[in-house]
C-alpha cells in the first residue's frame, strides 16, 4: 500500500481570513493610496518646477528696447536697433553678464503669435525689441547700478528683473505644496484610523478564541503578530489596487498639463527617484498597517487580560 506524502504547514489558530473588517481595510487602503499617490506627484512636480524655475529663470533677466517714434517706418526700425546695439555694448561689458543675445525677428513673432494671430509681421508693428541676458553662475548683479548705465547709454532700455514676478509664484506654488502635505497627513491619520478601527472589530470578533489562546500559553505578541501579518496582506492588496487607479489619473493630469502654453507648467518633471517614491506606496501602506495592528492588539490586550 502506498503512503501519501504528508504535507507539514503552520497551522493559524486565529480565522482571520475573509469578513466585512478585511474587505473594509482593503477598499480604505486603496482610497488612501489612490490619494497618496496623485497628491505625492503634485508635491514632487511643484519640487522639480521650483528647482527649474531657479536654474533657468532667476539666473537671467531681460531687456526692453522701447520703439522709436519716427514717422518714416525704415528709420524707426533703424533707430530701435541702434538703441539695441548701445545697450548690448553696456550689457557685454559686465563682467556679471555671460552673454547677451536679442532675440531674432522670427523669436519675437513667435512671442506674439498666441495673442496677435498667425501671418503678422513684426516690420509693421511698433513693438519693443528684447535682449535676453544670462547671468554668470553664482555671480551678483548690481540691478540698480545696470539700469543707471542703460540708461546713460540709452532712454529707450529697461529692464526686467525676473525675480520679482518669479518670488510671487514661488510663494504661490509654496502654498500648493503646504496645502498638498496636509492632504498627505490627513490620508495617512484617516488610513491609520481605519486600520485601528477594523483592528479593534476583529479583536472583538475572535475575543473568546483570544483567551482560549491565553489559556493554552499563547503571549500577546504571539497573537498581535497574526494581526499585524493579516493586515500587512490586506494593505498590499489594497495599497497595489489603488496605485493601478492612480497611476492613470497622475497619467492624465500630466497631460492635460502638458497642453497648457507658456513653459511654467512644462518645467514639472518626476525624476526616476520621484516615481520609485510613488510606486513604493503599497510597501508604506502595508508597513503602516503591520505597524499599527500590531500595537493596537498589544494596548487592547494588556487592558483586556
Amino acid at each position: 500500500m502506498s503512503k501519501k506524502p504528508v504535507f507539514i504547514s503552520r497551522h493559524e489558530e486565529l480565522p482571520l481570513q475573509g469578513g466585512s473588517t478585511s474587505l473594509f481595510l482593503q477598499i480604505m487602503v486603496g482610497i488612501a493610496v489612490f490619494l497618496f499617490s496623485v497628491t505625492l506627484s503634485g508635491v514632487l512636480a511643484i519640487n522639480s518646477m521650483l528647482l527649474n524655475w531657479n536654474e533657468s529663470i532667476l539666473g537671467s533677466l531681460t531687456v526692453q528696447i522701447m520703439p522709436s517714434t519716427h514717422l518714416n517706418q525704415d528709420k524707426a526700425i533703424a533707430e530701435t536697433l541702434a538703441h539695441q546695439e548701445k545697450a548690448l555694448d553696456v550689457l557685454r561689458n559686465i563682467n556679471e553678464v555671460e552673454k547677451a543675445e536679442p532675440l531674432s525677428d522670427k523669436q519675437l513673432t513667435k512671442l506674439i503669435q498666441p495673442w496677435l494671430g498667425d501671418g503678422i509681421s513684426i516690420q509693421n508693428l511698433p513693438i519693443p525689441r528684447i535682449i535676453d541676458v544670462k547671468i554668470k553662475k553664482g555671480a551678483s548683479l548690481d540691478y540698480m547700478d545696470l539700469a543707471y548705465k542703460l540708461a546713460q547709454a540709452t532712454p529707450m532700455a529697461s529692464v526686467d528683473n525676473h525675480k520679482l514676478w518669479l518670488n510671487k509664484l514661488i510663494r504661490f506654488a509654496d502654498g500648493l505644496k503646504l496645502l498638498a502635505l496636509s492632504v498627505l497627513v490627513l490620508v495617512v491619520m484617516i488610513t491609520s484610523g481605519a486600520i485601528f478601527y477594523t483592528t479593534q472589530t476583529s479583536l472583538g470578533l475572535h475575543k473568546y478564541t483570544i483567551q482560549i489562546l491565553h489559556l493554552m500559553g499563547a503571549k500577546d505578541t504571539y497573537v498581535a503578530q497574526q494581526f499585524a501579518k493579516r493586515s500587512a496582506v490586506l494593505a498590499l492588496q489594497g495599497g497595489f489596487f489603488g496605485l493601478l487607479v492612480g497611476l492613470p489619473t497622475i497619467f492624465g493630469i500630466a497631460s492635460l498639463a502638458q497642453q497648457i502654453e507658456g513653459g511654467i507648467i512644462s518645467e514639472a518633471r518626476l525624476s526616476f527617484f520621484d516615481w520609485g517614491a510613488i510606486l513604493s506606496l503599497p510597501i508604506l501602506a502595508g508597513l503602516i498597517a503591520m505597524i499599527t495592528a500590531y500595537y493596537t492588539v498589544k494596548q487592547t490586550l494588556q487592558k483586556m487580560m
